[in-house]
Protein backbone atom coordinates (compact mmCIF):
# COMPACT_ATOMS: atom_id res chain seq x y z
CA UNK A 1 0.00 0.00 0.00
CA UNK A 2 1.81 3.55 -1.01
CA UNK A 3 2.22 6.00 1.48
CA UNK A 4 -0.98 8.67 2.16
CA UNK A 5 -0.62 11.82 3.44
CA UNK A 6 -3.98 13.23 5.44
CA UNK A 7 -2.85 16.80 5.97
CA UNK A 8 -4.86 19.14 4.11
CA UNK A 9 -3.66 22.67 3.07
CA UNK A 10 -5.12 25.63 1.05
CA UNK A 11 -3.71 24.69 -2.48
CA UNK A 12 -4.01 28.12 -3.57
CA UNK A 13 -1.62 29.23 -1.19
CA UNK A 14 0.79 26.21 -1.98
CA UNK A 15 0.76 26.41 -5.49
CA UNK A 16 1.63 30.56 -4.66
CA UNK A 17 4.10 29.62 -1.95
CA UNK A 18 5.48 26.70 -4.09
CA UNK A 19 6.70 29.32 -6.86
CA UNK A 20 7.89 31.43 -4.54
CA UNK A 21 10.30 29.34 -2.48
CA UNK A 22 11.41 27.61 -6.48
CA UNK A 23 12.16 31.28 -7.48
CA UNK A 24 14.02 32.12 -3.96
CA UNK A 25 16.10 28.23 -4.86
CA UNK A 26 17.04 29.06 -8.21
CA UNK A 27 18.05 32.93 -6.78
CA UNK A 28 20.48 31.12 -4.76
CA UNK A 29 22.11 29.23 -7.85
CA UNK A 30 20.83 26.16 -7.19
CA UNK A 31 18.90 23.75 -10.00
CA UNK A 32 15.27 23.07 -8.97
CA UNK A 33 15.25 20.51 -11.40
CA UNK A 34 18.00 17.83 -9.89
CA UNK A 35 16.56 14.83 -7.53
CA UNK A 36 17.17 16.35 -4.38
CA UNK A 37 15.19 19.47 -5.40
CA UNK A 38 12.15 18.42 -7.07
CA UNK A 39 9.34 18.60 -4.86
CA UNK A 40 11.25 21.05 -2.40
CA UNK A 41 9.35 24.02 -3.07
CA UNK A 42 6.54 22.22 -2.55
CA UNK A 43 7.12 20.81 0.51
CA UNK A 44 8.58 23.95 1.96
CA UNK A 45 5.09 25.81 1.26
CA UNK A 46 3.46 23.07 3.01
CA UNK A 47 5.94 22.96 6.13
CA UNK A 48 5.79 26.83 6.21
CA UNK A 49 1.60 26.46 6.54
CA UNK A 50 1.91 23.95 8.78
CA UNK A 51 4.64 26.08 11.29
CA UNK A 52 1.96 29.12 10.88
CA UNK A 53 -0.98 27.61 11.54
CA UNK A 54 -1.75 29.43 14.67
CA UNK A 55 -2.97 31.94 12.85
CA UNK A 56 -6.29 30.30 11.72
CA UNK A 57 -6.65 28.80 15.36
CA UNK A 58 -8.84 30.56 18.36
CA UNK A 59 -7.03 29.87 21.66
CA UNK A 60 -10.15 31.14 23.52
CA UNK A 61 -12.62 28.86 22.06
CA UNK A 62 -9.64 26.08 22.96
CA UNK A 63 -9.52 27.30 26.61
CA UNK A 64 -13.44 27.68 26.86
CA UNK A 65 -13.97 24.06 25.36
CA UNK A 66 -12.97 22.61 28.18
CA UNK A 67 -13.22 24.83 31.34
CA UNK A 68 -14.91 23.48 34.45
CA UNK A 69 -16.16 24.58 37.37
CA UNK A 70 -14.28 23.71 40.65
CA UNK A 71 -13.65 24.83 44.25
CA UNK A 72 -9.91 23.70 43.80
CA UNK A 73 -7.95 27.00 44.29
CA UNK A 74 -4.28 25.66 44.88
CA UNK A 75 -1.55 26.56 42.17
CA UNK A 76 -1.75 24.38 39.09
CA UNK A 77 1.29 23.76 37.25
CA UNK A 78 2.09 22.55 33.60
CA UNK A 79 6.04 22.51 32.96
CA UNK A 80 8.65 21.41 30.55
CA UNK A 81 5.91 21.93 27.30
CA UNK A 82 7.82 21.63 24.31
CA UNK A 83 7.79 24.66 21.94
CA UNK A 84 8.62 25.12 18.61
CA UNK A 85 8.30 28.67 16.96
CA UNK A 86 9.70 30.89 13.90
CA UNK A 87 11.29 33.92 14.67
CA UNK A 88 9.62 36.56 12.51
CA UNK A 89 12.91 38.41 12.24
CA UNK A 90 15.18 35.97 10.15
CA UNK A 91 12.09 32.95 9.65
CA UNK A 92 14.82 30.34 11.70
CA UNK A 93 13.39 28.50 14.13
CA UNK A 94 13.29 29.04 17.96
CA UNK A 95 12.56 26.10 20.30
CA UNK A 96 12.33 25.48 24.16
CA UNK A 97 10.64 24.67 26.98
CA UNK A 98 7.05 26.70 28.26
CA UNK A 99 6.17 26.29 32.01
CA UNK A 100 3.14 27.39 32.84
CA UNK A 101 0.88 28.13 36.45
CA UNK A 102 -2.62 29.47 37.34
CA UNK A 103 -4.54 29.67 40.58
CA UNK A 104 -7.94 28.96 39.82
CA UNK A 105 -11.07 31.62 40.97
CA UNK A 106 -14.04 29.01 40.13
CA UNK A 107 -12.50 27.38 37.11
CA UNK A 108 -10.57 24.72 35.67
CA UNK A 109 -9.35 23.95 32.32
CA UNK A 110 -8.56 20.80 30.98
CA UNK A 111 -4.14 20.14 31.02
CA UNK A 112 -3.87 19.49 27.71
CA UNK A 113 -5.84 22.81 26.83
CA UNK A 114 -2.72 24.77 28.08
CA UNK A 115 0.31 22.97 25.55
CA UNK A 116 -2.28 23.66 23.06
CA UNK A 117 -2.57 27.20 23.45
CA UNK A 118 1.09 27.44 23.12
CA UNK A 119 1.37 25.57 20.31
CA UNK A 120 -1.32 28.08 18.56
CA UNK A 121 0.59 31.31 19.41
CA UNK A 122 3.98 29.75 18.73
CA UNK A 123 2.86 28.65 15.29
CA UNK A 124 2.82 32.35 14.23
CA UNK A 125 6.00 34.48 12.95
CA UNK A 126 6.54 35.26 16.53
CA UNK A 127 9.50 36.80 19.15
CA UNK A 128 9.91 35.28 22.22
CA UNK A 129 8.51 38.08 24.26
CA UNK A 130 5.32 38.69 22.77
CA UNK A 131 4.49 34.83 23.09
CA UNK A 132 4.87 34.95 26.25
CA UNK A 133 2.68 37.91 26.77
CA UNK A 134 -0.08 36.51 24.42
CA UNK A 135 -0.10 32.92 26.28
CA UNK A 136 -0.12 34.47 29.68
CA UNK A 137 -2.85 37.05 28.87
CA UNK A 138 -4.63 34.22 27.08
CA UNK A 139 -5.03 32.36 30.20
CA UNK A 140 -5.38 35.74 32.24
CA UNK A 141 -8.56 37.22 30.88
CA UNK A 142 -10.09 33.62 29.35
CA UNK A 143 -10.21 31.79 32.83
CA UNK A 144 -10.31 34.81 35.12
CA UNK A 145 -7.87 33.25 38.40
CA UNK A 146 -6.84 34.27 40.88
CA UNK A 147 -3.11 34.77 38.90
CA UNK A 148 -0.84 33.64 36.62
CA UNK A 149 2.30 33.12 35.45
CA UNK A 150 4.71 32.10 32.37
CA UNK A 151 8.19 31.26 31.96
CA UNK A 152 9.84 30.53 28.33
CA UNK A 153 13.29 29.38 27.97
CA UNK A 154 14.18 28.99 24.43
CA UNK A 155 17.32 28.67 21.92
CA UNK A 156 17.22 31.02 18.90
CA UNK A 157 18.58 29.53 15.34
CA UNK A 158 18.80 33.17 14.74
CA UNK A 159 21.93 33.87 17.57
CA UNK A 160 23.04 30.20 16.92
CA UNK A 161 23.61 29.61 12.77
CA UNK A 162 24.27 33.34 12.09
CA UNK A 163 25.13 36.73 13.65
CA UNK A 164 26.73 36.05 16.68
CA UNK A 165 26.76 32.37 16.49
CA UNK A 166 26.28 31.36 20.14
CA UNK A 167 25.30 27.82 20.07
CA UNK A 168 24.96 27.35 23.95
CA UNK A 169 22.79 30.99 24.68
CA UNK A 170 19.39 30.18 26.71
CA UNK A 171 16.72 33.58 26.61
CA UNK A 172 14.48 33.29 29.25
CA UNK A 173 11.18 35.46 29.51
CA UNK A 174 8.84 35.58 32.20
CA UNK A 175 5.19 37.20 33.01
CA UNK A 176 3.12 37.49 36.21
CA UNK A 177 -0.22 38.23 36.83
CA UNK A 178 -2.09 38.67 39.90
CA UNK A 179 -0.79 36.27 42.90
CA UNK A 180 2.39 35.49 40.92
CA UNK A 181 3.00 39.54 41.04
CA UNK A 182 3.47 38.89 44.83
CA UNK A 183 6.88 37.67 45.62
CA UNK A 184 6.22 34.50 47.79
CA UNK A 185 3.89 33.14 45.00
CA UNK A 186 6.32 34.07 42.47
CA UNK A 187 9.22 31.82 44.21
CA UNK A 188 7.05 29.07 45.11
CA UNK A 189 6.60 28.16 41.51
CA UNK A 190 9.87 28.93 40.27
CA UNK A 191 11.19 26.39 42.98
CA UNK A 192 8.21 23.77 41.85
CA UNK A 193 9.66 24.24 38.49
CA UNK A 194 13.21 24.07 39.23
CA UNK A 195 14.29 27.76 38.21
Amino acid sequence: MAYKSFEEYNMKVTDDVKTRYKNIIEDLGEDTTRDGLIKTPERAAKAMQFLTQGYDQDPVEILTAAMFKESYNEMVIVKDIELYSLCEHHILPFFGKVHIAYIPNGYIVGLSKLPRIVDVFARRLQVQERLTEQILDCINDTLKPQGVAVVIEASHMCMMMRGVQKQNSITTTSGFRGQFEKIETRNEFLKLIGK
